[in-house]
């Protein structure tokens, strides 16, 4: 069933999708050759309480930590431990938070160290596509409109689409009507509306669009072993236009990146501090 949300409940979600935001900022400054995905995990878990949020993943369907950390090959899904980041690694951190009865859900792809110009690439392409689904997300559009928009960039790129895995609407539940391919085709699935919220999160891998399943359950790689790349964020509709709840600001302080890539879908009446 779809939720709809009205400006006050879009304005509760914001508080819970910028608690995720701080989180992943102050995870960039911890990600560095030679540390564990157990001890961001802790240092997230931490963060998200002392900030007065519960963490959205832990314990959802059985989960057992705060984070979903997945290196390289694997898509999403990853268990923290203690293997030790090396250099040349990306890291897909997926986090989520929950306050006043609103979920926020999104994810970001590190680096570690130095990585090879094919794998930049491949975390380029993934987080334009990304916005390139946002701005696809208006009223006039359609749940396809949206799927056509990120599969066609990343296409034409060279890579492969996960199929089996998508982005979905987001509010009081971590997963709500509608789910949101990161493929489709022009004018299909169900139409856009004003108060919808929903978590954008291409999964785009290096080669072969197939995954594979691990034995623990949860992690998922790709079908090949070649790296993977995952970006995510949550978005409102309101007045017809996207509008991000979710930012990369503190990401980018951290990590020293200059960009405007998401001013198209700020709203000029709310400021992020």
């Amino acid at each position: 069933m779809l939720v709809l949300k009205n400006l006050e409940e879009i304005e509760l979600m914001r508080e819970s999708a910028l608690i995720v935001s701080k989180t992943l900022g102050m995870l960039a400054g911890e990600i560095k050759p030679g540390v564990t995905t157990l001890k961001l995990d802790k240092l997230a878990e931490d963060f998200i309480r002392d900030h007065g949020a519960e963490p959205g993943f832990l314990g959802l369907y059985d989960f057992p930590n705060t984070l979903c950390i997945s290196p390289n090959e694997q898509v999403v899904h990853g268990i923290p431990n203690n293997d030790l980041l090396q250099e040349g690694d990306i890291l897909s951190v997926d986090c989520g938070a929950l306050k006043n009865e609103f979920y926020g859900d999104h994810a970001y792809t590190f680096q570690v160290g130095e990585v090879s110009e094919e794998t930049k690439n491949l975390l380029e392409v993934t987080k334009a596509s990304l916005y390139k689904g946002i701005a696809a997300f208006t009223i006039n559009n359609r749940v396809g409109d949206l799927g056509f928009a990120i599969q066609s960039y990343a296409e034409a790129n060279g890579y492969g689409v996960v199929r089996e895995l998508v982005g979905h609407g987001l509010g009081k539940e971590m997963h709500e009507s509608p789910e949101i391919p990161n493929y489709g085709k022009r004018g299909r699935g169900k139409k856009f509306q004003n108060g919808m919220v929903i978590a954008i999160e291409p999964m785009i891998n290096q080669g072969t669009k197939n995954i594979k399943h691990f034995d623990d359950g949860w992690t998922i790689k790709t079908a090949d072993g070649k790296p993977s790349a995952h970006f995510e964020h949550n978005v409102a509709l309101i007045d017809g236009k996207p509008n991000l709840l979710s930012t990369f600001k503190y990401v980018n302080e951290a990590l020293g990146i200059e960009t405007e890539e998401e001013k198209p879908f700020q709203s000029n009446s709310i400021s992020v501090s």
